[in-house]
């Protein structure tokens, strides 16, 4: 398949992330592979293509067939194509431009046209950039996000009928024998239930991220807002605990009590001190045990870095991993060699972006695995 088609590919990926279905960035990829093997004119095909590898829930089916005939079959209709109408028209570039000749014979091939959103034009741009009425916007959009940690084995047991890597449950095989006279006629078997590790988010919000924290903190509403197993602080000259803060549904609620609570907003930064604060007084204790641990900081540091290499190494020793997202990383030319950047890059299980909504989207996936 072209390029040109690839293209259109990862925009309608991107719109169907607009219209509300999350669309993890492997599955993306899924598509875009599948579409190679596939005629770009058997639109059959490629809805099919398109319906296994990036819809995971029934209620989202409607939506993906409207989606689908707006970018694939040219139909502007619905209320979905109506969110993805163009404010923008960009054509996408031929590899083989057309000729004086080609245009005394047009050929019969159909045209592909891009239609750029208002809403995907806000998912692509900085945080940095935002205006007020970007941040309502993006609230709306942040508001469908999912925030998962990966599944772990929990300590309770559920009964189930044979299947792989289940045990033997004697206790209730026992008590079923009493029924036929002490013969344990049927076997009984159990499984570990799983569940979502806890999901830790530690924001900085000191002057240097002025830019990028306001936006952090409603994307940590969205994660926290309504959900268990799932912690929120922030970092700048002290520690502070926002959990409380940020379950309210009401985002303008929720936002106007954190920002309440947070005394050191927008000023410096002791960001070693602050973990070490967090390790000795909520991560030792077994909050961050088996966890996920998501540090949202451009790792400018003001004081010692051994301190933050300190205190990052006791943090990768007992969580599950820990992610740092650094909105300067999408900066072209970035380089991490900031003082607590590079004392804490050894301690890091991933390093991603954090600079705009789709970058979001990516952080979650990673957060997922």
């Amino acid at each position: 398949m072209s390029d040109s088609a690839n293209r259109l590919a990862v925009l309608f990926a991107r719109c169907l992330r607009a219209e509300g279905i999350a669309v993890p960035t492997g599955s993306v990829a899924l598509f875009v592979s599948a579409l190679s093997e596939l005629d770009p004119a058997d639109r059959d095909s490629l809805y099919w293509a398109g319906r296994a590898v990036l819809v995971k829930r029934p209620e989202d089916i409607d939506t993906f067939d409207r989606v689908f005939r707006s970018v694939w079959l040219g139909q502007p209709s619905d209320a979905a194509v109506a969110a993805i109408a163009p404010a923008e028209m960009a054509g996408i570039d031929d590899p083989n431009p057309e000729t004086e000749d080609d245009a005394e014979h047009p050929s019969q091939a159909p045209t592909t046209a891009v239609r750029y959103s208002p809403v995907e034009v806000l998912r692509s741009k900085d945080f940095g950039q935002y205006t007020a009425t970007d941040f309502a916007d993006a609230q709306r959009l942040m508001a469908n996000l999912r925030a998962a940690a990966a599944m772990r084995r929990s300590r309770r047991r559920r009964p189930v009928k044979w299947r792989r890597n289940r045990q033997p449950d004697i206790r209730a095989t026992v008590r079923g024998s009493l029924r036929t006279g002490g013969e344990p006629i049927r076997r009984a078997w159990y499984a570990p239930t799983l569940q979502p590790r806890r999901l830790v988010f530690l924001c900085d919000v000191s002057g240097s991220m002025d830019s990028y924290s306001r936006a952090l903190l409603r994307f940590m509403h969205a994660a926290v807002a309504g959900r268990r197993r799932v912690e929120a602080f922030t970092l700048g000259t002290r520690l502070t605990r926002l959990t409380r803060e940020l379950v309210s549904h009401d985002p303008d609620q929720a936002l106007r009590r954190a920002s309440a609570v947070v005394p050191d907003w927008s000023g410096g930064t002791r960001l070693g001190h602050t973990l070490r604060d967090y390790n000795d007084e909520w991560g030792m204790r077994g909050m961050s045990r088996g966890a996920v641990v998501v540090i949202l900081s451009d790792g400018w540091e003001r004081g010692d870095p051994s301190v933050i290499a300190d205190q990052m190494a006791r943090l990768s020793r007992v969580a599950h991993k820990v992610v740092w997202v650094n909105p300067l990383k999408a900066t072209a030319g970035y380089a991490p060699l900031a003082r607590g950047m590079a004392a804490a890059l050894p301690y890091i299980d991933d390093f991603v972006e954090g600079h705009n909504l789709n970058a979001l989207d990516d952080l979650l996936e990673v957060i997922s695995k």
